[in-house]
């Protein structure tokens, strides 16, 4: 699995919309899509900025490991 199929399953638990998403992340929608389907690589502060949001480590986004770890 690729960390952009970690980014839609986050997104789907809480029932958020690719369009909340790019909302949390200060961008277009058409950008996050472009993330969470692989077509483009996504920015280091993003990948934090998320982690917060979803209060879960970076390993966890990043599909290194399969059990998520809260952040605080």
């Amino acid at each position: 699995m690729y960390y952009y199929h970690r980014l839609r399953d986050l997104r789907e638990d809480l029932d958020k919309t690719q369009a909340d998403i790019a909302e949390v992340l200060g961008i277009a929608p058409q950008q996050y899509q472009l993330y969470e389907s692989g077509k483009r690589e996504m920015p280091m502060h993003h990948f934090i900025t998320l982690a917060k949001f979803y209060d879960v480590s970076l390993d966890y986004i990043a599909d290194i490991i399969k059990t998520p770890r809260k952040l605080y």
